[in-house]
């Protein structure tokens, strides 16, 4: 958006963490103008803005919603959705307008979500899809709690027989019965993120169930790496370690930046609930993706 000297206006954001998920939340109400990729790659490339997805909220799409989010990685390309991402959200606009409940809209659709009076917040993450062409598989594929992929050796395979599923964003949720830090995600995450059996790529991630109401999980996401949480593959593997009788519907699921309680309801969604944390405020312009904290934001170039 142009000011009155003709000149891109620059948009507040909170730079936020869902359990060290990092996180910018800008503010894009009122505005015709989106953040470039190019302005999300320069963020990207800052070390205090340094982000895993940036939540644009912008002015709503739908009757009946209080905002639409854009959803865009560090590499500039777009998500579905974030649930770490949509806790912030949630967060920044309950401090601004007091509200509790909200109604989103995203790509993959709307999601209802509540801040609680201790600070935690729920986001229903809507209905799981199984079906392969829904995830979306590059191939039929009748049972999508177990698929034909492996890394490694055919007789020795490293990982081997993901669990496949939507959250609005495709997941592959690969088994082991070891620590998931025995295993060198940071070298398969983006070989299996780009493998030809997911179209539009996939997030990737190794789960250890250890008990009927807990799992581990680290996470490769899908145009950013490596992160400390990421709420839809916490959700995702929650979802597939019921359907396979790992676990229960109820589940906690321990990420390296700390714990989800990720709910299956009786209604079919998904309901996750976990915290969301303020670092500072500032303002960016949407083109290029200068910025300035709040503090020195009216003499910044």
């Amino acid at each position: 958006m142009a000011g009155p000297d003709g000149m891109i206006t620059r948009a507040p954001f909170a730079k936020m963490n869902g359990l060290g998920n990092e996180i910018i939340v800008a503010d894009m109400r009122g505005r015709a103008d989106r953040i470039t990729p190019q302005a999300a790659i320069a963020l990207d490339r800052d070390p205090a803005t340094k982000f895993d997805q940036i939540m644009a909220i912008h002015s709503p799409h739908s009757d009946g919603t209080d905002a639409y989010v854009e959803i865009i990685n560090s590499d500039g390309t777009h998500a579905q959705t974030c649930g770490n991402g949509m806790r912030c959200v949630v967060q920044a606009l309950s401090a601004q307008t007091g509200k509790r409940e909200f109604s989103l809209e995203t790509i993959a659709g709307i999601l209802t979500a509540s801040e609680h009076p201790d600070g935690q917040i729920s986001v229903d993450m809507g209905r799981p899809h199984f079906e392969w062409q829904e995830i979306p598989l590059s191939e039929p594929f009748h049972d999508t709690r177990k698929i034909e992929l492996q890394i490694g050796p055919i007789d020795a395979p490293v990982l081997h027989s993901p669990s496949v599923v939507s959250m609005g964003n495709p997941h592959a949720i690969f088994w082991v019965d070891q620590d998931v830090w025995n295993y060198d995600l940071e070298r398969f995450g983006p070989m299996l993120e780009n493998h030809p059996m997911f179209p539009e790529r996939a997030n990737i991630s190794i789960a250890h169930v250890t008990s009927r109401n807990a799992i581990t999980l680290r996470t490769w996401e899908r145009g950013a790496g490596i992160t400390r949480a990421c709420g839809s593959a916490a959700c995702a593997a929650g979802v597939s370690a019921a359907r396979t009788d790992r676990t229960d519907r109820a589940v906690t699921v321990t990420v390296p930046g700390g714990p989800l309680v990720i709910e299956w309801l009786e209604n079919d969604h998904v309901l996750m609930t976990g915290p969301a944390e303020w670092e500072f405020s500032g303002s960016l312009d949407p083109q290029n993706g200068n910025w300035a904290r709040s503090e020195d934001a009216q003499g910044a170039a």
